[in-house]
């Protein structure tokens, strides 16, 4: 029997897309190269496992295949390789609301889990622009970050337990709704951040946390980095713990997600050394918004804030977060190549200095746009040049990091795209132990092969 009819036999045929049922599913750009000849669609974590143990029997490669909203290419899938989609593992299956805990399949999306919390009065923390798409199984092999982070942490922390299937098969059960648990390794660390290639994610256990009263927004302009530094400071000592995203827009990208055909409107005047999207979640509207609009008054009295414009109604947060997740105006000047990195708040203006000094020395033609969570050290950063050579202008943004101690990656995580410049960011004995966890679990190289790391 050939492998596509052992799946058929193990899933059934609607689990199995072969020819054209697979050739017409439409991929996102970033995904990369798809040419495997057969997709496999599991509906429970006992055929996950039939699955694999039948491909690890083989020495069969498997991509697995969440949301596809990755921007690594770490979902790309050659022709010999079988992609394993875990879209069929959709349901929601228990909310705890006294434990604020929420358990759930892995190809949910994000989306849905964030309002399923909210019909329980909780929150999901984590969110980011392709909420609904995104799944969860994907959010925790890439660890995502988003806009919450300085306040609720990357996804790591909001996972309390998995469940895992590894490369031959073998469940891994590591569900937990408890906040401590100190019986023997963490071993779902090993798996959260690996991208599918150490074992493949089906359930978790989610951390919630209460639903907020208050909502308040400002955005801002300062006068240099510097002085927005010390904003954050300031808001971050007086908020009581209530900040909860700190967005950053450099001025070449705030006017280019608020000028036509961007469908935003210019929120402060243009001409500021850097303008900065401000979130607070508290308990008592009118307390919380006495207290920042006061921290905020006294930054501007203190020359912190050039100018500044709070948020009255849901619709004002809508308009200041829109310049913000415009990040497809990029493509107006063809086509754009975007960064993740992330360092040290004080080492940002010397690191942006070396990167555009490279980028200008080398595409003297190229545009560049910086915008990023920079509370929680991290910085996106878009290229356009053209038609210039895609390793090229990656050199230009990584190579600067050596000096900085810095990641290459803040939250989207390495793939295929960010594996050369691994060595960066991690030293010869961690990438030496990752290898070895790699063998230890995945002993025939099968998951997600090629991906972050080479075995050989």
């Amino acid at each position: 029997m050939d492998l596509v009819a052992e799946l058929r036999a193990l899933v059934g045929d609607n689990g199995v897309l072969t020819g054209e049922r697979l050739a017409g599913r439409v991929y996102d750009k970033h995904v990369g190269s798809v040419a495997a000849r057969v997709l496999v669609r599991p509906a429970s974590t006992e055929q996950v496992s039939a699955v694999l143990r039948l491909c690890h029997s083989r020495g069969q490669p498997i991509v697995p295949h969440g949301g596809l909203t990755g921007l690594v290419y770490g979902c790309s899938a050659r022709e010999n390789e079988v992609i394993l989609s875990l879209e069929l593992l959709n349901r929601i299956e228990s909310v705890d609301v006294a434990g604020r805990t929420l358990r759930v399949q892995a190809g949910v999306k994000l989306q849905h889990v964030q309002e399923e919390a909210e019909r329980h009065n909780l929150m999901f923390p984590l969110d980011l622009g392709a909420r609904g798409s995104a799944t969860i199984g994907g959010n925790i092999a890439t660890n995502a970050g988003g806009m919450r982070v300085v306040r609720y942490g990357m996804m790591r922390n909001l996972v309390l337990g998995l469940e895992v299937v590894l490369a031959d098969g073998t469940v891994l059960q590591s569900l937990n709704r408890m906040l401590k648990n100190n019986a023997g390794y963490d071993l779902k660390q090993l798996f959260i951040g690996s991208e599918g290639t150490l074992g493949v994610v089906t359930r978790a256990d989610l951390r919630l946390a209460a639903r907020p009263v208050s909502a308040c927004s400002a955005f801002v302009a300062c006068r240099d980095f510097a002085a927005m530094v010390e904003l954050l400071g300031m808001l971050d000592a007086r908020l009581g713990g209530q900040l909860s995203a700190f967005e950053a827009l450099w001025p070449e990208f705030y006017e280019l997600t608020t000028t036509s055909p961007a469908r935003s409107s210019p929120i402060l005047p243009y001409g500021h050394g850097v303008y900065a999207l401000i979130e607070a979640l508290g308990a008592d509207a009118d307390t919380d918004r006495e207290r920042f609009e006061r921290v905020l008054s006294d930054a501007m009295e203190n020359g912190l804030v050039a100018d500044a414009v709070i948020a009255k109604s849901e619709a004002d947060r809508n308009a200041m977060w829109a310049p913000r997740e415009d990040v497809f105006q990029m493509d107006r000047y063809g086509t754009s190549h975007s960064f993740d990195v992330s360092l040290g708040i004080a080492d940002m203006p010397r690191y942006l200095e070396a990167f555009h000094a490279a980028l200008h020395a080398g595409f003297p033609g190229a545009r560049s746009f910086v915008f990023g969570h920079v509370a929680d050290g991290n910085l996106h950063i878009a290229v356009c040049a053209g038609d210039a050579d895609v390793q090229s202008i990656e050199k230009c943004v990584y190579e600067p990091m050596r000096g900085f101690s810095g990641s290459i990656s803040a939250e989207h995580g390495i793939g295929l795209e960010r594996k050369p410049y691994l060595e960066i960011s991690r030293s010869s004995a961690e990438i030496a132990t990752m290898r070895a966890l790699k063998a230890a679990l995945d002993p025939r190289g099968i998951l997600n092969p090629g991906k972050v790391i080479d075995v050989h």
